[in-house]
């Protein structure tokens, strides 16, 4: 008889690769894909793509996939002030 599936495993067999997950400092998640994201209201987001950006910061327009947007809203350092001009 088999025996109940453990609910803190993965159902993926054994011998499936494992997906590869980057994390950019500042920017999105990169998961290679096929890629099904479930959202908060229980909706799934799928993308066939090799790779896929999955959006951290909210602001994509494209959510849960990254369109950049969060490039657009960062502000950086001014530029150092020279204090001696030539």
């Amino acid at each position: 008889m088999p025996s109940a599936p453990d609910p803190g495993r993965c159902p993926v067999s054994v011998t499936a690769d494992p997906r590869r997950v980057t994390v950019e400092p500042q920017g999105p998640v990169l998961v290679e894909g096929p890629v099904e994201v479930v959202l908060d209201d229980g909706t799934v987001a799928r993308s066939d793509r090799f790779m896929v950006a999955v959006c951290t910061c909210r602001r994509s327009r494209t959510y849960p996939w990254c369109d950049t947007s969060h490039r657009r809203r960062e502000r950086g350092s001014p530029p150092p002030e020279d204090r001696n001009p030539r």
